[in-house]
């Protein structure tokens, strides 16, 4: 498990945990450890923009980033190779599930946006683990919509730098990024590479004292 420093409650999960969205006991072994609750809120992800507020635990819907100002509720999203992103306000926080899809549709600055017009100012972000530029290969169309991180493979193919897009995004916010590639580091799940049905999470919680 991946705790970035200095976030009050913020973790990115790796294939050691288990799929804690989809199997309730690794949920709880995850949030045993972290000393949460196990009743955690989520969303069918569509690779959108769509951003849904959580006030209980449980489906939310069709969307891609949660919003939560409900201490000790946690909210997650799952990724194999998608960008998870965390962001922390002074009395909310995020949790956002950025694809490429997501990326250009504005889910990250839809966020904001949410977590703005709750009446709170984002303070800071984290990006996770996710498919890095150097095993991220995409077609023309994608890298052109992506372009100002148009990048290459070890192979030397067209690829796109996701999370440094999703970074520019998050515009003057601190960053703190995990820069690890989980095509390439058999410590994460990635679809990818393995076309797997499991997932790693990233959740985030505001403490309750």
């Amino acid at each position: 498990m991946i705790r970035p420093e200095g976030f009050r409650g913020a973790a990115f999960g790796t294939a050691a945990e288990g799929d804690a969205r989809a199997d309730a006991a690794a949920r709880q072994r995850m949030a045993t450890q972290l000393g949460i609750s196990g009743e955690w809120a989520y969303v069918h992800q569509v690779h959108g923009a769509a951003v849904v507020t959580a006030a209980g635990p449980g489906l939310l819907g069709d969307a891609d980033a949660i919003v939560t100002t409900t201490r000790g509720l946690p909210v997650c999203v799952a990724t194999a190779d998608c960008v998870p992103v965390i962001i922390e306000g002074a009395g909310s926080t995020a949790v956002v599930h950025a694809g490429w899809r997501g990326v250009v549709a504005g889910v990250v600055a839809a966020t904001l946006v949410a977590m703005q017009s709750m009446g709170d100012e984002p303070l800071r972000a984290a990006v996770g683990p996710a498919i890095g530029p150097c095993c991220y290969e995409v077609g023309a169309d994608v890298a052109s919509r992506l372009a100002p991180f148009a990048a290459e493979t070890v192979g030397g193919t067209t690829s796109v730098d996701l999370s440094a897009a999703v970074a520019a995004q998050l515009g003057s916010l601190s960053v703190w990024r995990a820069d690890r590639c989980t095509y390439h580091l058999d410590a994460f799940h990635s679809y990818r590479r393995d076309r797997t049905t499991l997932r790693q999470v990233a959740v985030t919680w505001l403490p309750t004292d």
